[in-house]
């Protein structure tokens, strides 16, 4: 008998544990099998296989039931969810019912989730630009957060491994802003957008319009087909799941490549309880799970644990890591865990409409519009709130259809299809400033159905927040008032936080263990074989996509951890 438990903890454990398969979750199990690692990847969803698992992919828009919308006896389940713009009858099979995971709203949040493999990377919006020294030094600049432990040069040469992996569609910019990566070809702007750009160019020295660097293939190279990935098709109907592997997923790409190692072990339904920890060790010796269809705990054991679950509930299963050591959450000596949340504000819009070129339209689709990046507070301090925002904007001409009248009035109007006005758009993303006072926690008595105690979420905007939509709303305007754009609409989209799907913080990146969580190479200051290195190790948010950071920031501790052979 006790040679059977012997061989039931040798079947359970593992050279690495990686909790979560989402962007950085995906890189994690790349590089450590990659590096001969036998790795355990869990995920709390189920299984989604490339191509096989994309119901909806190849569906055109009369083959669904009700035409793209969601009923609302099924939309009841998802009040959270459908809150955000991707959520429609092609894609919420990704989405998350809001009774998968209960959670208190201490202040209103939309925690977007999608639980299955491959998580959010399905989902996401794909804009990748690298942060500069603009970003990893504003902390110490500003005094908003605790230093960064690392600078670009730091991260640079991760920045470019990456890179050529996933495959960037990007010009070579020359930004000190946004530094240049590898890059495929871009795609194109329209002939508006190039009017807008021009118009900037002229007027501000310091604001850039340019194309949108995004995780597309536009031109695959060798390394790309090896993963089995083709062409972007411009199809611009990602969230379904790309059936080319057009764009870059943990399902496409990461994950089949770390199968292919014969070092990966996936177990989906495994929904992370909390970290084990011995005591005598001063390490970490695995993980505890609760089986999603079984209700059964079970403890899987590895040398070195990556955790990659997504902010809040990487926050979470750190906090419900309680032991004698660490009475109040895994590494928690000084009390930080969980604090110092920060996302990314998209409230702000401003639309307008462009009389000129109307002998032209643009011509097919395109997964990407132009960029500007950050142009306030980046010298020096100008303004009366803290550091800034990025913008996607886009250009395109309008439906010119007249959809009024009935009958025989009502369908000639509607065959009779023409093209408006040019129609204008751009959306802020903000830096948010991480606050003691944004906060995770866990509930005291309350917990979710696999009896793990609820998340209570404290998270919101702030007067620096209204201080940044006001500007954003003023230079845009007069911007495009500049470009000849008429009927200028700014726009307060009232999103709530968590509703962009970028929550960062939690488990901050700093130099000193009183003052942060993880070191340099997103290890826990006070258990070195634990590292975080999705968005809850972000000391603060720059203006930039997180996603290729996360992605960079994984692979340079993959290959750390595992030179520390212990």
């Amino acid at each position: 008998m006790p040679n059977l438990n012997i061989d039931d903890i040798k079947s359970r454990t593992f050279d690495a544990i990686v909790v979560g398969s989402g962007i950085s979750g995906g890189w994690a199990a790349k590089e450590l099998t990659q590096k001969g690692l036998r790795t355990l990847v869990l995920d709390r969803g189920r299984d989604v296989k490339h191509v096989t698992d994309y119901p909806t992919t190849m569906m055109q828009p009369w083959e669904f039931e009700h035409r793209g919308q969601v009923p609302n006896e099924i939309k009841k389940e998802y009040q959270i969810a459908s809150k955000n713009f991707i959520f429609t009858e092609a894609t919420a099979h990704f989405l998350t019912k809001d009774a998968e995971q209960e959670y208190i709203q201490d202040r209103p949040y939309d925690w977007i989730r999608a639980y299955h493999v491959g998580g959010r990377s399905l989902l996401w919006g794909r804009m990748t630009q690298r942060w500069s020294d603009f970003d990893y030094e504003g902390p110490a600049r500003d005094g908003y957060a605790v230093d960064w432990p690392i600078r670009y040069a730091d991260i640079a040469p991760w920045y470019s491994y990456v890179e050529k992996f996933v495959g960037i569609s990007g010009n070579r910019d020359g930004l000190a802003i946004l530094p240049d990566g590898e890059f495929l070809p871009p795609f194109e702007m329209s002939c508006v957008e190039k009017h807008f750009k021009s118009s900037v160019t002229k007027k501000y020295a310091d604001r850039h319009v340019i194309m949108g660097r995004v995780a597309h293939l536009s031109e695959p190279k060798a390394i790309h087909l090896k993963q089995g990935r083709g062409q972007c098709q411009n199809r611009t109907i990602c969230e379904r799941g790309c059936p080319y592997g057009g764009y870059y997923s943990s399902n496409s790409s990461t994950i089949p490549w770390a199968e292919k190692t014969g070092k990966m072990t996936l177990r989906p339904h495994s929904v992370v309880h909390s970290v084990i920890y011995d005591e005598k060790r001063n390490i970490a010796t695995g993980v505890r799970i609760i089986d999603a269809n079984t209700k059964e705990m079970i403890e899987y054991y590895a040398k070195i644990i990556f955790l990659n679950a997504s902010p809040l509930n990487t926050n979470l299963i750190l906090l419900n890591s309680t032991s004698n050591r660490f009475p109040n959450g895994l590494g928690n000596d000084n009390g930080l865990l969980g604090k110092f949340m920060a996302f990314h504000s998209y409230r702000g819009r401003i639309s307008a409409e462009y009389e000129g070129f109307m002998d032209s339209t643009s011509d097919g689709r395109r997964p990407t519009g132009t960029y500007i990046p950050r142009f306030r507070n980046v010298l020096k301090q100008e303004t009366d709130f803290l550091r800034g925002y990025a913008t996607s904007f886009s250009a395109g001409r309008m439906d010119g259809i007249k959809r009024d009248g009935l009958g025989e009035t009502l369908k000639d109007n509607l065959l009779n299809t023409s093209l408006g006005l040019w129609g204008i758009n751009a959306s802020m993303m903000a830096e948010t400033i991480p606050k003691e006072s944004s906060v995770v926690k866990l509930d005291k008595q309350l917990t979710d159905k696999y009896g793990i105690p609820q998340l209570r979420v404290s998270i919101g905007y702030d007067d620096n927040d209204e201080k940044v939509l006001k500007d954003f709303h003023e230079q845009f305007s007069e911007m495009y008032h500049e470009a000849g754009f008429k009927n200028i609409q700014p726009i307060d989209t009232k999103r709530l936080p968590g509703n962009e799907n970028h929550e960062m913080g939690g488990v901050r990146m700093g130099k000193d263990p009183k003052t942060s969580m993880l070191n340099k190479w997103n290890q826990l200051h006070e258990c070195k074989n634990v590292f975080v290195t999705d968005g809850s190790c972000m000391t603060s948010t720059s203006t930039q996509n997180p996603s290729l950071t996360y992605m960079a920031l994984t692979a340079r501790a993959v290959d750390y951890a595992v030179k520390q052979r212990w």
